[in-house]
């Protein structure tokens, strides 16, 4: 058993630990701290480790409060819409306990360094297409958060981008994986499986006999 850490008297941005709340959260600590702003939070231990939680909250709602006055946006009290986009997006990918994350951090996706400032988020969402009723879709589905990789589109168009919809190409026919699994009778999982893990050719992976081959289905 790890030795327990005192983090007692330790700063991590805003916050400065005060004491242990005795508390434990999914097998971490509870730490009771005290922010520069003059509030007072419980914060688990792994959260203050891995820098994901700095202030009591105060430091978000600046940044989004400049970001409603650079916009011109009358929405004093309130998150800019796109603010909740960030943050889900930072949910899905760094926070281990976000029921999304096996999906997404699990699997290495990370958010650009740029865009773990709410209003440099903000301002590139403004920039390249928002508006209200369209998401954050990432072009390449194995790619990370970042402004390169990203676009604004309808429902529509990213459940057509899921990893399971990428059109394929074999002889002259092209065509989702989802109708290729239908049309060859063969799960669709295992011939996702097939060229997202095993890095088959696009021939083997849909031509190749399941019976006899070990794989996950």
């Amino acid at each position: 058993m790890s030795k327990k850490i005192d983090r007692s008297g330790q700063r991590f941005g805003r916050l400065v630990v005060l004491y242990d709340t005795g508390e434990r959260k999914d097998g971490h600590a509870v730490w009771h701290c005290k922010c520069d702003c003059g509030n007072e939070v419980d914060v688990r231990s792994n959260s203050l480790a891995s820098g994901y939680t700095t202030s009591c909250g105060c430091y978000m709602r600046e940044r989004v409060a400049e970001a409603n006055t650079a916009h011109g946006m009358s929405r004093q009290g309130k998150y800019h819409p796109v603010y909740e986009t960030w943050h889900a997006m930072l949910q899905r990918c760094e926070n281990p306990n976000n029921k999304r994350y096996k999906d997404y951090g699990g699997r290495g996706i990370k958010v650009c360094e740029e865009w773990h400032d709410p209003v440099v988020f903000i301002d590139w969402a403004l920039a390249n297409g928002w508006r209200e009723g369209l998401t954050l879709d990432r072009i390449n589905n194995n790619g990370n958060y970042e402004p390169d990789n990203c676009r604004w589109a309808t429902r529509k168009e990213q459940a057509q981008n899921r990893r399971s919809n990428h059109l394929v190409t074999f002889n002259g026919k092209t065509q989702c994986l989802t109708d290729w699994a239908t049309e060859l009778g063969i799960n669709g999982r295992t011939l996702f499986y097939r060229i997202d893990r095993l890095h088959w050719p696009i021939e083997r992976a849909l031509t190749e006999p399941i019976r006899g081959h070990k794989h996950a289905s």
